[in-house]
């Protein structure tokens, strides 16, 4: 009797679930409302208040403030080089946090920790925007959005005490508004010595770790402990101004910055030997600064003479003492043709003494090459004086200023030192005619240019250029104008203003970089930098 139960109940029950099945089923259909319509979709000016603030959180930044550029363009290219980025960053992630782990697990009593997988998924980070700034200084600002909602697997295997365990970070999301800073821009690739890093807040981290496949971020309280715990730590890091500073270039090497001025007096030559058919020469040297654009130094000509004197002294800027040779060539002079080297020699600066004169008599040789057989023969002696001056840094300037009432006896002449001017570029420059721009600068009777730039009234130019001085030029001034070319044979000359600067300034301050105004344009200015380094 209970055997015929069970069946009976058995099958009541299967009827009974397959009638609300059904029951449910049309009920459902039935009551379904049959007026839906599709979303109307309309513009964002045409939407009401409550319609725009439900989407407020959406709407790129590019379109809620007018600062931020759109960048779909690195959007596009993130998404087609991702799955490389992917691998190429993991691998990176693997080198950099191996040793760190080697390093602590010993602290924890752990035998070892292991990625079994690293992906960062299928999903790049997207940028919403990009606010840019533009600054008087030699870097570059930028602010990004960012928004990651990521796919990654990162699963880490974990041994201790006989034990395995693995963790799982899943689902990964990660809201970030950083200050991306590249300084000092300099004229060797990648263009910048230094990345600096800051959040401008408190960055917004959720995802998903899941041990031994349960997710502890279900427990309550859990989830809300660990965010604070991740927006606290990077906060206490990175929000700025605290920022993470990476080095990319050695500042010194990159910028090439001047650092001291190597006087060259040359006194004479002796046996230089014959080359002209009536058994003499013309002779004359040449200087030369390897790794320096300047222009070489030349003496003047000595004609039918063997054994000439010249005492001439010539300064030269030194940007890399380790590094940098004086080489000296000794040609004849031909008034038709090329002239004919005689002989040639080079000097090391590392190897001079900063502040000491040397006086060095040197063999001509034929060739740089010292093993070179060639230069056993005798091409005469060259005789010169060298003085290497180092320019003083900041610390030395502050010292020497702070103590120069107990040391400087009066009438002391003050010391020379290296002017160095910057022209970084010229904004709202017009000319009547036409707007081909470059800049004249003027400075005791010397004049230099900068490049001339093509139908532009806001042009860039980024050129330095270098005054050798014997003293301050507290009394001076520096006469900068710009001015423009014709492109056609209609018009010639035309100028766009120009500044007069007291350099007093500079000499007192070391370095300025400002915006001045143009005398004689309407709108014009123009940006220079300033520098007076004077010599220990």
């Amino acid at each position: 009797m209970g055997f015929f139960s069970s069946i009976i109940g058995f099958c009541g029950f299967g009827v009974g679930l397959t009638a609300g099945l059904v029951v449910g089923y049309y009920f459902f259909i039935y009551f379904l409302p049959t007026d839906v319509k599709d979303p109307v979709i309309r513009p964002l000016v045409e939407q009401d208040t409550q319609s725009l603030q439900k989407l407020i959180s959406e709407i790129p930044l590019w379109v809620k403030n007018p600062d931020y550029d759109r960048v779909d363009w690195i959007n596009k290219f993130l998404e087609y080089m991702w799955p490389y980025l992917d691998k190429a960053i993991c691998r990176t992630a693997k080198t950099i946090a191996k040793p760190i782990i080697s390093e602590q697990i010993p602290k924890y009593k752990i035998d070892s920790v292991e990625f079994e997988t690293l992906t960062l998924g299928s999903l790049p980070p997207t940028l919403q925007g990009m606010k840019v700034y533009l600054t008087d200084e030699k870097e570059l600002i930028m602010e990004p959005s960012l928004k990651w909602a990521g796919n990654p697997n990162i699963t880490v295997l974990v041994k201790a005490f006989g034990l395995k365990a693995t963790a799982q970070v899943v689902d990964f999301q990660i809201f970030a508004a950083p200050r991306i800073t590249l300084k000092p821009l300099v004229p060797s690739f990648p263009c910048f010595s230094k990345i600096i890093v800051s959040l401008m807040d408190k960055p917004h981290v959720d995802f998903g770790l899941k041990i031994l496949g349960a997710d502890l971020m279900s427990i309550p309280g859990l989830y809300r402990f660990i965010q604070d715990i991740i927006k606290d730590q990077v906060a206490n890091m990175y929000l700025w101004p605290k920022a993470l500073e990476v080095q990319i270039l050695d500042p010194s090497v990159a910028t090439k910055r001047p650092v001291g001025i190597l006087h060259v007096k040359i006194c004479r030559a002796t046996n230089l030997r014959k080359k002209d058919l009536l058994g003499a020469s013309d002779p004359y040297v040449k200087l030369k600064l390897t790794e320096s654009k300047a222009p070489s130094k030349k003496t003047s000509v000595k004609h039918k003479n063997l054994n000439p004197e010249w005492n001439q002294d010539f300064q030269m800027v030194v940007k890399d003492p380790e590094s940098q040779v004086l080489e000296i060539y000794v040609y004849d002079w031909e008034q038709v043709g090329k002239h004919e080297k005689m002989g040639m020699n080079a000097i090391p600066l590392k190897d001079l003494t900063p502040d000491e004169t040397k006086t060095m008599t040197l063999d001509l040789l034929k060739t740089m090459d010292p093993n070179d057989i060639q230069n056993n023969k005798s091409r005469g002696q060259i005789t010169m004086e060298l003085t290497y001056k180092p320019l003083k840094g900041e610390d030395e300037v502050k010292d020497s200023s702070e103590s120069a009432t107990n040391k400087a006896p009066e009438g002391t002449p003050p010391e020379g030192g290296m002017l160095t001017v910057v022209i970084h570029g010229a904004e709202d420059v017009e000319g009547k005619h036409q707007t081909n721009p470059y800049a004249q600068i003027t400075f005791k009777g010397e004049e230099r240019k900068t490049k001339q730039q093509k139908k532009t009234s806001d042009p860039r130019w980024e050129e330095e250029f270098e005054f050798i001085l014997k003293k301050p030029p507290l009394d001076e001034k520096l006469h900068v104008q710009v001015v423009s070319t014709r492109t056609s044979f209609l018009h010639h000359k035309e100028t766009l203003g120009y500044v007069d600067i007291n350099l007093s300034d500079v000499v007192q301050n070391r370095r300025i970089n400002e915006k001045y105004h143009l005398i004689d344009s309407k709108n014009g200015k123009i940006q220079i930098e300033l520098i007076w380094n004077p010599t220990s």
